[in-house]
């Protein structure tokens, strides 16, 4: 287990409707995938991964950095996966402001449908929230508060917290089965950066004080985390080289477009699809398969659908809309034992990652984004702004094997 610091910048504003359907749409069909291929503890135990939580942000279409990521990506999921509940024994309670303090009835009212305990799991929310918000004090104010659980009481919390001072939030993450007690280093991750001195009384050193503020008993001690691991999502807007591995980016390109590493089965069973539908799938495929290291660089996955805010590139709707058609025959038909498309899609992930071992990448990353841009609007690009438009020079030839 490994503990995370991060900041995110605060952004306001609300997703426009266009690119909310499409992320309840795409997430539902990547939780859907995750069940049936790893079942409903894998799909906690991700959530609980902060890394891979802004990855799937990110292939979603949200800013690759910004603090709206959890609020957007939690109700999105929250639209799309409650009314499938009992199908995928997932339930997402709580969200934002007022949704936050709705969790209690909700846990109620799950647990009364499925048999568990909903006093404990009214408890364990109302700890994990308590904790954050006052057993450490680190200038952050909760203002988000997401219970995730499955239908066997296996749980995870994502939280986060404002600060008003700095312009910056924090993201809290919690699960199950790593917690052994709530006051004593309770979290899998918190997602800050050090900003000075703070009050924390979950820490291992707090033993005396915290016996004297908390009246929490006979909990057994979790054991110290050993690694110490940290993200700093930056203030500026665009994407830059420095946030990317560029080498897994390359590999991933040169599978979309070269079709590198894929064998002629994978090829038949995706044909059809173009060389941009395929770098998007490839992302989502990692997000749906990839291992915990394969997330640390989360500004890569905003190459599958870009950012509503044009960073790095416009949200190709037609990209996106070929995506969420083909991951979700591919799951359809697994659940019927078809598992051919699924297989293929796991494959574009596979081949990445064998590609990287030798991939060298040049400095072609502006050139990229430049690419990107300028063929937006063919693919129906979208941001907050507007519709994209057609360059009004005509663009140089950029060969994205090269990059």
């Amino acid at each position: 287990m490994s503990r995370s610091y991060a900041d995110m910048p605060l952004h306001y504003g609300q997703v426009p409707p266009w690119l909310y359907q499409r992320m309840s749409k795409l997430g539902v069909a990547i939780i859907e995938a995750i069940v049936t291929e790893y079942g409903k503890s894998a799909v906690l135990a991700r959530l609980s991964d902060p890394f891979w939580f802004q990855a799937l942000g990110c292939v979603l279409g949200m800013d690759w950095h910004s603090s709206g990521i959890t609020t957007s990506v939690m109700g999105a999921l929250k639209r799309s996966v409650n009314p499938r509940a009992k199908e995928l024994g997932i339930y997402i309670c709580g969200g934002k402001g007022k949704y936050s303090r709705e969790t209690p009835a909700e846990l109620i009212k799950i647990a009364e449908e499925t048999g568990l305990d909903g006093d404990l799991l009214v408890r364990s929310s109302k700890l994990s929230a308590k904790v954050d918000n006052t057993a450490i004090q680190d200038g952050y104010q909760l203002y988000l508060h997401s219970f995730i659980l499955s239908n066997e009481g296996e749980w995870a919390v994502v939280q986060q917290g404002m600060n008003d001072a700095n312009g910056m939030a924090r993201r809290y993450h919690w699960h199950s089965p790593s917690l052994k007690s709530f006051v004593e280093e309770p979290h899998t991750y918190i997602y800050g950066h050090n900003q000075g001195l703070i009050l924390n009384i979950t820490d291992k050193k707090a033993d005396t004080t915290r016996s004297g503020i908390l009246q929490l008993t006979h909990e057994e001690p979790a054991s110290l985390l050993p690694e110490i691991r940290k993200l700093f999502m930056p203030v500026h807007h665009d994407v830059k080289a420095k946030d990317v591995d560029l080498k897994r980016l390359g590999a991933i390109l040169a599978v979309a477009h070269e079709k590198e590493g894929l064998d002629i089965e994978s090829l038949l069973l995706l044909e059809g699809l173009g060389p941009r539908t395929l770098q998007s799938l490839t992302l989502v495929s990692e997000v749906i398969h990839g291992t915990p290291s394969r997330f640390e660089d989360p500004a890569r996955f905003s190459f599958a659908h870009g950012g509503k805010d044009g960073h790095p590139f416009p949200v190709p709707t037609k990209v996106y809309d070929e995506t969420i058609h083909t991951l979700e025959i591919a799951v359809n038909r697994s659940k019927l034992g078809h598992t051919d498309k699924s297989a293929a899609i796991k494959n574009l992930s596979k081949a990445a990652q064998l590609l990287e071992k030798d991939f060298q990448p040049n400095n072609n990353f502006e050139q990229l984004i430049e690419h990107e841009r300028n063929e937006s609007w063919k693919y129906g690009g979208r941001t907050v702004m507007g519709k994209a438009v057609p360059p009004k020079q005509k663009p140089k030839g950029f060969q994205l094997r090269l990059f």
